[in-house]
Parts: structure tokens; sequence; C-alpha cells
């Protein structure tokens, strides 16, 4: 086993250990002192309809961001993966996203398998930037929006967990202004990739390597060939910006899915919405796998006076469990069956390889 494999091997385990004692943790500290004859008797009164069209809702969460992804690599390169295999390319992004810190583990494991498929690095990586820009404007936007029009209610509902709002705010525009900058300054980028490729070169993590430069240089100006491409395409950015928004709105009509099949009533569906874009814009930049623990005790709080007592922790297991853990699920399945066929290709590639070689020799 190559040392790149081994290090691959114990950087995925610690992640898988991180991951799951948080979410342990999270698990014990939820479920800890529950009567559980009154969530069951609570979760038995969800409706089947609702139930089905918030797993449908979590599904599309992840569906949309494939079809951007489709959408946006067909508009550079017309022969570029399929939407089929883009949509599975969203699902192992949310996998390993949800399983490191900050969400950082998804992008570059995404790029790997666009890479492996015959996409162009450079446009597989602007693509995926521009994914994560709009992602984050969005909720940006969402965040400002609630700031100053619903001001009031947004500080009432959250109490002690508004400074947090506030810095999960603060955290997204500043991390929109940073994928701006890298997006429409290239050569600050290209000057940036050569120091940290020189910095490792001397440090001895890198080999030298006379074709490295050359090969930067080629992924840089393919990068800037496809930021300029797409900043032409000012209709169909203003699409993709739609879909994003959308996207982003159907895990807050999620929640308000759960408020509708639980049978409540009291509160606006559309203060539901902005309750859980609340939480979103609080915890998606916290430094935790999947936010998970932190998203959980502020749902408790945020929505203590909206579900009823005995319906408020049946409403956690199901928004949570459906929007999260089921779709972590359901992307780990896709990364298995994706390497599956992936090495089953890779096989039957190299018996043809070895009765090309036989016929020869017999030859």
């Amino acid at each position: 086993m190559n040392t790149d494999r081994k290090q691959r091997i114990r950087k995925n385990l610690i992640n898988y250990t991180i991951f799951l004692l948080i979410m342990g943790l999270t698990f014990y500290t939820v479920l800890r002192g529950q009567d559980w004859n009154q969530i069951w008797e609570a979760l038995k009164g969800l409706s089947l309809p609702c139930l089905l069209l918030i797993l449908a809702a979590a599904l599309f969460f992840v569906c949309a961001e494939g079809s951007m992804i489709w959408y946006l690599l067909r508009m550079i390169s017309p022969d570029s993966s399929g939407l089929g295999k883009c949509i599975s390319y969203s699902f192992i992004g949310f996998f390993y996203s949800g399983i490191t810190p900050s969400s950082t583990g998804g992008q570059p494991v995404q790029l790997y398998y666009m890479k492996k498929d015959g996409n162009a690095l450079s446009d597989s990586s602007v693509v995926l930037m521009t994914v994560a820009l709009l992602y984050k404007f969005v909720l940006v936007i969402i965040g400002c929006a609630m700031l100053v029009f619903w001001y009031d209610p947004l500080r009432s509902y959250l109490r002690k967990y508004f400074g947090l709002y506030i810095l999960g705010l603060v955290l997204h525009v500043v991390l929109v202004a940073v994928l701006l900058a890298v997006m429409l300054a290239p050569e600050a980028m290209k000057r940036l990739i050569f120091q940290i490729e020189h910095f490792l070169t001397r440090i001895r993590i890198l080999k030298p390597s006379a074709g490295r430069a050359e090969k930067i240089r080629q992924f840089i100006g393919g990068y800037q060939d496809a930021v300029y491409f797409l900043a032409k395409q000012k209709y169909r950015m203003l699409l993709v910006l739609g879909i994003t928004f959308l996207q982003r709105c159907s895990l807050f009509f999620l929640t308000g899915l759960v408020y509708l099949g639980f049978s409540q009533q009291g509160t606006s569906l559309l203060t539901v919405m902005l309750l859980q874009a609340s939480v979103s814009v609080a915890v998606d930049m916290l430094p935790l796998p999947g936010a998970q623990g932190i998203t959980e005790l502020m749902y408790c709080r945020v929505f203590s006076h909206v579900f009823s007592q005995a319906c408020l922790m049946p409403s956690l297991y199901v928004a949570r469990g459906s929007s999260f853990y089921f779709v972590l699920v359901v992307s780990l399945l896709v990364v298995l069956l994706n390497e599956a066929v992936r090495r089953r290709g890779e096989t039957v590639k190299d018996r043809q390889c070895l009765r090309a070689a036989g016929r020869r020799y017999t030859l």
C-alpha cells in the first residue's frame, strides 16, 4: 500500500471517528430523559403524505445542486458529464461535507470524481466554486433581509442565540467576499498557487517538477476562460441563482411540512420557514461535522414556542433526521455504488488489456 493511500485512509478514519463521536454526543444529549411513549405517540400522528413530501424535499435539496452542476458544466463544455453523474457528484459532496468540519471535505472529493470522469479540472473548479458562491450568497441575502425587515420577531425567537446568528451571517459575508475575490482576481490566485507550490517544494512535501509549473499555468488559463464565459451568461446565471434560492427554501419548507404534518397551529408557515432559515444562517459555517449538536440545541430553543411540548422533540427527530441523517445515508449508498461501478469498470478494462496482450503474444 503506497504512502498516499495510507495517509488518505488515516485521514478518513480520523474524520469518521470525529463524526461518530459528535453524533453520539448529540444523540445522547437530545435523547436523554425523554418520554419515549409520548414521542412514539406523537410520531404515529405524523401525516404519511407529509412524511413523503418531507423526504422528497430533502432529496430535492441535493438533486437541485446536481442539476446546477450539470447545467453549468454543459454551458462551459457540451461534452461534460450527464445529469445522472452530476447528481451523484452532489450526493458524494454531501456525504464528505457532512463528515468533515465546516464541510471542507466535499468539494475536493467532488473534483476528484469529476476529473476521473473526464471533466477538465479548471471547468469543474469554476463550476463548484460558482455553486458554492451562489449557495452562500442566497443565504446572505435571506439573512440580511430578516435582519432588516424581521428584526424584532427574530430577536424575540432567537434570544441568546441571536449573537450566534450575527456571527454566522458575518462569516457567510466574509466567505462570499473571498470566493468573489478568487473568481474575479485570477492573477492573484495564480501568484498564490505558485507561492504555495514553492513552499511545499521547499519543505519537501512536493518533489521539484519542471512540468508542474506548466500544468498550473494551463489550469489557471482554463479557469480564467471558464470564469469569463460564465460572467457573460447573465440570464443563465440568474436562472441558476433562482434554482439556488428554491434549493435553499426547500429545507426551510421541509420544517414547515413537519409543522403541518404534526397538525400544529398558532404559527404561520412563513414564520416557521424563516425560523429554520435563521438556524441555517447561524450554524452553517461552524467548524463541526454537519453542524451536529449546535443545530439540535438551537432548534429546540427556537421552536420551543412554535411546537407543542409533546411534538417539539419528535419534530426535531423528523426534521433533522430527514434533512441530514437520511440524506447522509442515501449519499453513503451513492458513494459505495459509485465506487463499485468504477472498480468493476477498471476490472473489465484490465481484462481487456490482458486479452489484447495475450493475442499479441500468440501472434
